[in-house]
């Protein structure tokens, strides 16, 4: 209403709200396979559910970060919510499985209007709602099922978790507010950098779409690695330090955009001799 509410207070409220679905769910995250952590976790239930908490305020402020372009947020929704059905389905877990179908045709309805004309947007609630309930199904998943490991979900949601984890750090590099929006996320790069210089002379609406489209990729990436490997926690973590060096990698080129210019006056050439 005020439109005044600083990212710290969201985050703290997400926490909150995070907090009553563990005591209402009676489900936290036991362990997040990290030596030294998990026996900590386990003898003080309290730091569990702390832990918890700020995971999933963590996703739900992810997807919100990533709600930039046209079919952006929905559609790495979809994709995410997909490998946790999938997986629930091979547990057997079909509240889980039709908690997260009944999302994605949510999603997939709202995307009928968002894309590509952009007609409705989420908004903060819509992006804030669907990774909180993204983040609630992961607990839930590995709180049912001991034997999913925790590197399983995060890396599911693999693409907005880097997002702003990185995007943390590029601002605290800079000394600036975590908080405050900026144009260096992954997906502005791609739009400026990648999609105007391919598609030149078409229009915002056009190039916004695109650019949802094209990050689409990134999001699935880390959902076929998870989905294959649910319960190994080795390959789980290598696949997220990829998933996390193919991002750090595509972020530093996109920002050498000699290519980018090169690219665009080639195609300004095609076009003249059309």
């Amino acid at each position: 209403m005020t439109k005044r509410v600083v990212v710290s207070v969201r985050f703290l409220a997400t926490a909150l709200y995070a907090g009553l679905a563990c005591w209402f769910l009676d489900s936290w995250l036991p362990s997040l396979q990290i030596f030294g952590v998990d026996a900590l976790m386990a003898a003080y239930p309290w730091l569990a559910i702390l832990i918890t908490c700020f995971a999933v305020a963590g996703v739900a402020n992810a997807f919100n970060i990533i709600d930039g372009y046209n079919g952006l947020s929905a559609m790495v929704g979809v994709i995410i919510l997909g490998g946790v059905a999938y997986v629930a389905f091979q547990l057997a877990d079909f509240h889980i499985m039709i908690a997260a179908l009944a999302l994605m045709g949510a999603l997939l309805g709202f995307l009928v209007w968002n894309y590509p004309r952009g007609l409705i947007f989420l908004g903060d609630g819509g992006a804030y709602f669907v990774g909180f309930w993204i983040a609630e199904l992961s607990v839930l998943l590995t709180a049912r099922h001991p034997e999913v490991s925790a590197w399983a979900p995060m890396l599911v949601c693999g693409y907005p978790l880097l997002e702003v984890g990185f995007s943390i750090y590029r601002r605290k590099k800079r000394n600036l507010d975590p908080g405050q929006p900026d144009r260096l996320h992954l997906h502005s790069l791609v739009k400026r950098r990648l999609v105007r210089p391919l598609l030149p002379g078409t229009s915002n609406l056009l190039r916004n779409s695109a650019t949802g489209a094209v990050m689409w990729i990134a999001a699935a990436l880390p959902v076929l690695i998870a989905v294959q490997f649910p319960t190994n926690t080795a390959y789980l973590a290598i696949g997220f330090l990829f998933c996390g060096f193919a991002y750090s990698a595509v972020y530093a080129r996109l920002t050498q955009f000699k290519w980018c210019v090169e690219a665009a006056t080639l195609r300004g050439r095609e076009t003249a001799r059309a």
